[in-house]
């Protein structure tokens, strides 16, 4: 699923996995946009940075609670762009700052580089909330990946 919005959107790529022990991974990976200059004008910064990605992930042991999860990481994502983009653009010396801001939100920093290829893609524009009408699609897209991932065997249902 894509939604294009302007340069200034935030990309949000999500998938779900299921682990050895039946907990789901829902892992997110966050391009945001680039500085803007002033926020009347909206127009990229002329010296800042281009967008920045940062991939991060949490545990959940329903459905359910990872959507809600997810809903809400997405949220705080948006609204603490700017702290986040101090160690995701600046990278400070101290490489757990990240890890440490992150922990405040639930959330860890996804080291792997392979992303799943069944995932849905949304476009926010920046410093906006993430409206629920698009985690709709999210969910659905999620849910069939998980369905995908472990086929019931029927014939051992019992009769």
């Amino acid at each position: 699923m894509r939604v294009k919005n302007g340069s200034n959107a935030n990309q949000y790529a999500c998938a779900i996995e299921r682990n050895q022990n039946g907990k789901y991974n829902v892992r997110v990976r966050a391009v945001f946009g680039p500085a803007v200059r002033d926020a009347e004008d909206r127009q990229p910064a002329q010296n800042g940075p281009s967008g920045w990605t940062l991939p991060v992930y949490f545990l959940a042991s329903s459905f359910n609670g990872a959507m809600k999860k997810l809903e809400a990481s997405l949220q705080l994502l948006q609204k603490n762009e700017d702290r986040l983009r101090f160690w995701g653009v600046e990278r400070t010396d101290d490489p757990n700052v990240a890890g440490d801001l992150l922990q405040e939100f639930g959330l860890r920093l996804d080291r792997r580089r392979e992303f799943p290829r069944k995932v849905a893609e949304m476009g926010v524009p920046r410093e906006r909330p993430v409206p629920a009408s698009m985690l709709a699609p999210v969910r659905r897209i999620l849910a069939d990946s998980v369905a995908q991932e472990r086929p019931v065997d029927r014939s051992l249902a019992g009769d």
